[in-house]
């Protein structure tokens, strides 16, 4: 299928590894210029070169903390600078802080509103007017499955990711009749690397090998297996084409069945 994302310009945030790394890979395999960006220089260097590399795609990356708006607004400049437009959106950032409610903090509290929840209202703020004036726009924001199903050890991410929902069907309905797209998906167990650090934690806690953890959390899933960060970015890279036209204010979990409710 021709996803007609040949020049499309793609921003993708906390993009030098795990989801936001392959959300940019199946982009950049689609033809589109993509514009990545994550606190570390030298991670982020690295996963330009290595997407130019194999893709042969134009990739601008650019150093930002999502949630630094000023940091935003140079990421945002930057790729109208460089490429004229925006024409896609992948919000993406990293975990919240963890805790429990007798001990986290205000200021632990706000940084994850910051973070978690107004990062991504800023993005759609900034790349939103040269959607609606180009007539053409996909905006993709990246939860988890604590959107739909909140997490006992997640308590900060387990209130704010919902709120990610409520924010994407709102600004969906409001600028359909534009061509823009706005969908959140919602992804399960998925194998990055992050995940790898806590389940290594978590194996040592269980007096687990890692195997033996990693077939533990398998065992959950309906699907046998946890999933790779690549099934979640071919899923987005769809959500962002043009045949994706008419699938808009969507919550997609990406979980191999995990996630227990009827949604």
């Amino acid at each position: 299928m021709n996803l007609g994302l040949r020049n499309k310009v793609a921003i993708v945030t906390a993009a030098s590894k795990g989801l936001g790394k392959a959300t940019a890979f199946a982009l950049a395999r689609e033809g589109a210029r993509v514009v990545i960006c994550s606190r570390n220089k030298k991670e982020l260097e690295e996963t330009a070169k290595e997407i130019r590399q194999k893709t042969k795609a134009t990739v601008l990356a650019v150093v930002a903390d999502v949630a630094n708006l000023t940091h935003l607004k140079r990421l945002v400049s930057s790729a109208r600078k460089r490429f004229g437009t925006v024409h896609i959106l992948v919000s993406n950032a990293g975990g919240p802080p963890h805790g429990d409610i007798l001990k986290l903090t205000d200021a632990e509290w706000l940084k994850g509103v910051e973070l978690t929840l107004l990062s991504t209202v800023r993005l759609m703020r900034l790349v939103l007017p040269a959607m609606v004036r180009q007539k053409w726009g996909r905006i993709v924001t990246i939860t988890s499955i604590a959107a739909k199903q909140p997490i006992d050890a997640l308590l900060v991410s387990s209130p704010l990711r919902p709120g990610i929902l409520g924010l994407t069907k709102v600004v969906s309905n409001s600028f359909a009749r534009k061509n823009i797209t706005v969908n959140t998906v919602c992804p399960g167990f998925i194998l990055t690397d992050r995940q790898k650090e806590l389940m290594q934690a978590r194996s040592q806690k269980d007096k687990l090998t890692m195997d033996e953890y990693l077939a533990k959390m398998s065992g959950t899933i309906p699907a046998g297996r946890l999933g790779s960060p690549a099934e979640v970015g071919n899923v987005i890279a769809f959500l962002a084409s043009e045949p994706a036209s008419y699938i808009n204010g969507v919550n997609l979990l990406i979980d191999g069945g995990l996630a227990k409710g009827i949604h």
